[in-house]
């Protein structure tokens, strides 16, 4: 049984390489069984997935000494917090005595407190009182929280599981560039939400990175300023893919913004795919970013935020704007629920991806995908 589970792997693997290396003007889709293969999804999660930074928030999320936040990214428990020197750390959310979690949800500690025995942590993970435990030997240098690694860029907090991993920061000189004139950095979160879609975690990178679907899926929310027609493909390297959707000419002023952007910026929304699971859209006075956190192959938790620059929108357009992104992913969603549900047919495609315009992310998307997934000597079925 594990001999033919290695075959299948390999299989698509080699398939993977040979789509990866078509060239872009004869690009294609990854056949369904890519999206529906628990064993190429686990493949994936060891492989690489577990090995690369995700992004799991935002600084002003945790703005203050004690301010913390929970989630769980491959099983792994963490907690988001800003310590007692203004540093934002990410540490294990497990007790040190029995693996009780020290804290759920968001909030805000003078100390971490297990609520099982009492163990007790300060805000930068170190042990501060374990009671009864004196006769043990248990102290902060034996029974700290780990701290996994972390790296902050542009307002977001990056998280690596692996502690071999290369650094994050060094690698986003062409994604910083793109967004340099926005104020990413500066922008406020005024709104962060949590939900479990039911799809493979490619469907929605793909999806979001995409322009070729906004006319057909989204006619009244993103048509009348985002219409499939008017997107074109942006910068894309090793480490991220982009795209510009330009507004009408038309189109009401979606506001002003940064005083460093150019006309051109305040006139389109810039959406981009931090490989392998943070998209995001930056708008002259609103950021929106979903993370992906991959719970099996066919169920995903999406974490997004929305951000805001400076206090130019009111609050009746902030609501106006957080109404329209929910009936974005709303729509989104049902449409790939619904695809998910059909992928697992043997006649699941391996169609022709769209022009570049439209759909050459996803192409820059394989390709990271085969850059991340060894080579097996082995090679598939022609395409």
């Amino acid at each position: 049984m594990e001999d033919k589970q290695n075959k299948v792997i390999a299989d698509m693997a080699a398939r993977l390489h040979e789509i990866a290396a078509l060239p872009e003007d004869e690009a294609r889709c990854l056949p369904g069984q890519f999206y529906t293969c628990p064993e190429f999804y686990q493949f994936e999660v060891e492989t690489f997935l577990k090995k690369e930074w995700h992004c799991v928030g935002r600084e002003d999320e945790v703005a203050s000494p004690g301010d913390y936040f929970t989630t769980v990214l491959f099983d792994e428990p963490l907690l988001v917090i800003r310590g007692d020197d203004s540093e934002i750390r990410v540490l294990s959310n497990v007790c040190r005595h029995r693996g009780m979690p020290l804290a759920e949800g968001r909030g805000s500690a003078r100390r971490l407190v297990c609520s099982y025995h009492a163990w007790s942590y300060a805000r930068d993970g170190r042990l501060s009182n374990a009671p009864r435990m004196q006769d043990k030997g248990i102290n902060a240098g034996n029974c700290s929280l780990p701290v996994f690694r972390s790296e902050l860029w542009n307002g977001f907090i990056y998280v690596n599981l692996d502690d071999a991993a290369a650094p994050l920061s060094s690698r986003l000189q062409g994604l910083e560039a793109l967004l340099d004139s926005y104020g990413t950095r500066e922008m406020r979160i005024v709104h962060a939400q949590e939900e479990i879609w039911n799809t493979n975690w490619k469907c929605l990178v793909e999806n979001f990175m995409e322009a070729y679907h906004l006319s057909v899926v989204h006619p009244e929310t993103l048509h009348p300023y985002t219409p499939t027609g008017l997107s074109r493909k942006s910068m894309a390297n090793d480490s991220f893919t982009s795209y510009c959707a330009n507004y009408p000419e038309a189109a009401e002023s979606r506001g002003f913004g940064a005083p460093g952007l150019s006309d051109e910026e305040r006139k389109r929304s810039t959406l981009f795919c931090l490989f392998p699971t943070q998209i995001a859209s930056q708008a002259a006075t609103l950021l929106v970013s979903l993370s992906i956190q991959p719970l099996a192959v066919d169920k995903i938790m999406v974490r997004w935020t929305m951000s805001t620059y400076s206090n130019e929108l009111t609050r009746d357009e902030l609501d106006q704007r957080l109404a329209l992104w929910n009936e974005v992913n709303r729509e989104d969603r049902e449409k790939l629920e619904r695809m998910q549900r059909a992928l697992s047919s043997r006649h699941a495609p391996s169609g022709h991806l769209a022009p570049r315009d439209y759909e050459g992310t996803i192409w820059d998307f394989y390709r990271y995908l085969s850059r991340s997934i060894e080579k097996p000597t082995t090679t598939s079925a022609e395409i």
